[in-house]
């Protein structure tokens, strides 16, 4: 089994990682029981680059369940955890390829080795696999069944490839299911960021100025879990109704421009390129924090701050870099612009990611069954099997809900009935 990790002798420790977020993911255990009875993924080659976590292991032994023949790489060089890559290679005879602090040349190879193996369905978060395969690997596009877009950024990378006619498989956009962005994105973005960034600062949120720049869902989570732990929370957008929306939600809303002066943590979570640049950086306060949770890290235009400093200061703290401007003040950016979630923390909680990575085990089984149908453009996934999947949550929960009686079926769908 090909595979390429830092060191085969640290699955000891990964196992017990994987293990533990087993616990917390019901709903994948049980689609991972009946996957093992039926194997409707059997013989199916799947390449997922995704962030190599122990919750990411038990989605890889899902599939594998389910009969597919499962790589992973990463999809950050920052976020993987070397025991978890060490135990899915040794306890699970899954093939690896991911290195925490791996180079961009040894993170492309990496891609690049994910499929070299020639899947018929990726799995993606931030679109690199499917551009690997738009440009250096176009042959293969016509053997991919489909790709499912894991993140918001992703699934606006390839909104862009399809608007411009260039998109050459399908694609089932995961992150637009709401069993993915009401929770992962929402709950588990907003504490796991605030995670980050309290391991690497140790800082007091009570009190703080905390600029959010974005107010989609992974913005609203960070908001909403600053605000609970006393931070006051400005919020910056382009889009006028989410402003509205903040403003509503009592929350500041202002320009970055405006915003600058004021904040003592920043944090973007946009999915676009230099929401905080040069302008931004040299009006900051002393001692500000600056970080991106929001996949990329192009939100930070870090080539300004490089120019804008006199002196750089690597690791004053474990994911912590110094930057002292030329006007002498002090600016504090954490994990190199990656996520702060995922490369100071351990990424979102097993419990969110249960119903996420549900949902891609789903939509690959989807895939497998209608791969006939599916045409070059992107899909969302099927109302019915996000219900499924709802249902096994709120099963795990020990919740049960009401059900619609006939009379009420019948007067939703009739336009006859009045008031």
């Amino acid at each position: 089994m090909k595979h390429h990790i830092k060191s085969i002798k640290l699955a000891q420790e990964g196992k017990k990682r994987i293990d533990w977020a087993e616990q917390q993911m019901p709903v994948l255990g049980f689609i991972k029981k009946r996957f093992a009875k039926e194997k409707p993924l059997k013989n199916l080659k799947i390449a997922a680059c995704l962030h190599i976590t122990a919750e990411t292991a038990n989605l890889a032994r899902t599939l594998k369940a389910g009969g597919a023949a499962v790589v992973l790489c990463a999809s950050n060089p920052l976020s993987t955890q070397d025991d978890v890559t060490a135990s899915l290679v040794k306890d699970y005879q899954i093939s690896v390829f991911a290195i925490n602090g791996e180079d961009k040349k040894t993170y492309y190879s990496h891609l690049e080795a994910a499929l070299k193996t020639k899947p018929r369905i990726t799995i993606d978060d931030g679109a690199d696999l499917i551009s690997l395969l738009h440009s250096k690997f176009k042959k293969q596009t016509d053997q991919i069944w489909a790709s499912l877009e894991e993140t918001t950024t992703g699934v606006i990378r390839l909104r862009a490839l399809e608007k411009s006619g260039q998109l050459k498989l399908p694609v089932i956009a995961v992150n637009d299911a709401k069993t993915k962005y009401l929770f992962d994105n929402r709950y588990g973005t907003g504490q796991s960021t605030i995670d980050g960034i309290i391991r690497a600062t140790d800082i007091l949120i009570a009190g703080k100025n905390v600029v959010i720049a974005g107010y989609g869902w992974c913005g609203r989570g960070l908001a909403m879990r600053a605000r609970g732990l006393g931070a006051k929370v400005i919020i910056t957008e382009v889009d006028p109704i989410k402003a509205i929306e903040a403003a509503l939600e009592g929350f500041e809303v202002m320009t970055m421009d405006q915003a600058a002066p004021l904040g003592d943590l920043f944090c973007t979570l946009t999915g676009n390129i230099d929401v905080i640049n040069k302008k931004h950086f040299s009006r900051m306060k002393d001692g500000a924090i600056v970080c991106n949770s929001g996949h990329f890290d192009v939100e930070l235009n870090l080539k300004d701050l490089k120019k804008l400093a006199r002196q750089i200061k690597k690791n004053v703290r474990q994911f912590v870099d110094q930057y002292t401007l030329k006007n002498n003040k002090n600016i504090y950016l954490l994990a190199e612009g990656r996520l702060i979630n995922l490369v100071a923390a351990e990424g979102h909680p097993a419990s969110v990611m249960d119903m996420s990575f549900a949902t891609q085990v789903l939509a690959a089984e989807y895939v497998a069954k209608q791969k006939d149908k599916l045409q070059s453009k992107i899909y969302n996934l099927p109302q019915d099997l996000e219900y499924k999947i709802a249902k096994l949550k709120l099963q795990s929960m020990g919740l049960t809900i009401d059900q619609l009686t006939s009379a009420q079926k019948k007067y939703l769908s009739s336009w006859q009935i009045g008031t």
